[in-house]
């Protein structure tokens, strides 16, 4: 059974359309970026999912049964982008209330506030946090309850580089625990390396949606091939370019090509072939290379 299950799902807010035939499903285990400009459609996705709104059109499905379903959202579990809690509040008893709200017990609760790097916070009123510790205390409450379904909106958000690694260490080990995430982020570099499949939108239409991989090979990207030490970089190139290949010299011994789908093996074994350089660098394209290029496309289908 798969955790999400959207088909052919629309959205409108009177003659707008925000999301239009939208098919995504979500596997448990599985760690789904969604990715888009602001305005495509993300934040009403997750809605739709979280059962806050009704599609207008198509199925929607989450952990088998209807998102508007208590016993379905108590398996939920959301970090909003703008978290706010009550300021007057302390750490202890704002994720307590959610405790009880969760039917969780006080328990986890505290052991969440430990394991998000809270715990000598805890009893501080939320009104002296910083924007990174309101933000882990976010993730505390949608951490309530062991949620089989987690969906997270910007979650690096005023977090610092240790935090931030820490964030993914523990969303890489919910997945290998079997918790489903959905992950939207604008800070793709960071992301690109701890999810399994990317689903990008644009104007309220999936452009793609596949692993890194998949999308690589759709898209037609080059990996870019750079090495150093050449007897002769510059007539290599010479020889590349007379093939209709993209390349540049880098210095008198250094090159680089550019490897469309299928030529990059091709291309190792004649540098490997006929010399031996000092090194060779493979630059795959990065998950923004990708969205770089689906969301051009996308401009370029609207215009």
């Amino acid at each position: 059974m798969n955790a999400v299950e959207l088909e052919g799902v629309c959205r409108r807010y009177g003659a707008m359309t925000v999301l239009e035939g939208l098919d995504l499903s979500l596997a448990e285990g599985e760690v789904l970026g969604l990715f888009g400009h602001n305005g495509a459609g993300k934040t009403t996705t997750m809605k739709i999912v979280l059962g806050l709104l009704a599609a207008n059109e198509g199925r929607v499905q989450v952990l088998g049964g209807a998102p508007d379903s208590t016993e379905v959202r108590r398996r939920l579990g959301y970090l909003p982008e703008n978290v706010s809690f009550y300021p007057q509040l302390t750490g202890r008893e704002t994720i307590r209330h959610f405790a009880r709200l969760k039917g969780a017990t006080q328990t986890q609760a505290d052991q969440l506030l430990e394991q998000v790097g809270l715990a000598h916070a805890a009893d501080r009123r939320v009104r002296t946090y910083s924007k990174g510790m309101r933000q882990r205390l976010g993730l505390a409450q949608a951490l309530l309850g062991a949620p089989r379904l987690l969906l997270l909106d910007e979650p690096t958000v005023g977090l610092d580089p240790i935090a931030t690694r820490e964030l993914y260490e523990l969303t890489d080990r919910l997945r290998r625990e079997g918790t489903a995430i959905v992950l939207c982020s604008h800070v793709l570099p960071g992301v690109e390396a701890h999810i399994d499949r990317a689903a990008i939108l644009a104007n309220g239409r999936l452009q793609a949606v596949g692993s890194l991989t998949d999308l690589r090979v759709e898209a037609g990207l080059p990996s870019m091939l750079r090495v150093r030490g050449l007897a002769d970089g510059e007539r290599r190139v010479r020889d590349w370019q007379a093939q209709g290949l993209t390349a540049r010299s880098l210095g008198t011994d250094g090159a680089e090509v550019a490897a469309i789908n299928g030529h990059k093996l091709d291309l190792l074994r004649e540098l490997l072939g006929e010399e031996a350089p000092q090194d060779i660098e493979i630059h795959a394209p990065t998950l923004e290379d990708l969205y770089r290029h689906y969301m051009q496309r996308a401009e370029g289908a609207v215009q």
